[in-house]
C-alpha cells in the first residue's frame, strides 16, 4: 500500500503545469494522447478525483461515474473540435478539482445521480478544453482515442488508491485529506484562471 500512495504522490507531483490549453503542445496520435492528461496537474487531479469519489460513494458510482465522465468528456471532446465555443472552461476545469476534492474533504456521499450529473457537466470542460486543439483526420482520432485510454487509466489510478485506503486503519482519514488537499490545489488553480 505504501508503494502505490508513493507511486501515486510522485506521478501527481511530477506533471507540469497543464496543456489544457488551445494550441499547446502536440496533439497528433495515440501517443500523444496518451501522453497528454499526464502533463497537467488539473487533469491528473480530476481524474483521480473521480476514481475515489466512485469509491467513496460506493455501489453502481464505481463503475457509472467514471464511464459517464469519460462518456460526457468525448461530448466535450467533439464539440470542442468542431468549433463549438463554450465561456470559462479553464475556470470549470479548476473548479472541477475544487468540488471533487472538497466533496472528498466532506466525507460527503452524494446520490449517484447527483455525482454522475456534476461530473458530466465537469468532463464536458475538459473535453472541450483538448478537443479544440484536435485536429480533423485520423490524427484526432488516435488523439482522442489515447486520451480516453490514459483517463480511464488515471481513473482506474483513482479507484485503485480508494480501495486500498478502505484497507487500513486510517484510510477514512487519509482519504479526507487527499481529497482537502485537493481541494486547495483548486483554489490555487481558480486563483491562476481568474
Amino acid at each position: 500500500m505504501r508503494r502505490t500512495l508513493y507511486s501515486v504522490l510522485c506521478v501527481a507531483l511530477s506533471v507540469g503545469t497543464a496543456w489544457a490549453h488551445t494550441g499547446v503542445g502536440p496533439t497528433a496520435g495515440i501517443a500523444y494522447g496518451i501522453a497528454h492528461p499526464f502533463s497537467g496537474l488539473d487533469h491528473v487531479l480530476a481524474m483521480l478525483l473521480v476514481g475515489l469519489l466512485a469509491v467513496q460513494i460506493g455501489g453502481r458510482a464505481i463503475w457509472a461515474l467514471p464511464l459517464a465522465f469519460v462518456a460526457m468528456m468525448v461530448v466535450g471532446g467533439v464539440l470542442g473540435m468542431v468549433g463549438v465555443a463554450m465561456p470559462f472552461v479553464e475556470v470549470v476545469i479548476a473548479l472541477s478539482v475544487l468540488v471533487l476534492g472538497g466533496v472528498l474533504a466532506l466525507g460527503w456521499t452524494p446520490p449517484v445521480a447527483l455525482a454522475i450529473a456534476a461530473a458530466g457537466i465537469f468532463a464536458v470542460f475538459h473535453g472541450h478544453s483538448h478537443g479544440t486543439e484536435m485536429r480533423y483526420g485520423l490524427s484526432a482520432l488516435g488523439y482522442g482515442s489515447g486520451f480516453v485510454v490514459a483517463t480511464l487509466v488515471l481513473q482506474a489510478t483513482g479507484l485503485l488508491l480508494g480501495f486500498g485506503l478502505r484497507q487500513i486503519k486510517v484510510g477514512a482519514l487519509a482519504l479526507r485529506f487527499a481529497g482537502g488537499s485537493a481541494a486547495a490545489v483548486g483554489v490555487l488553480m481558480l486563483i491562476g484562471v481568474a
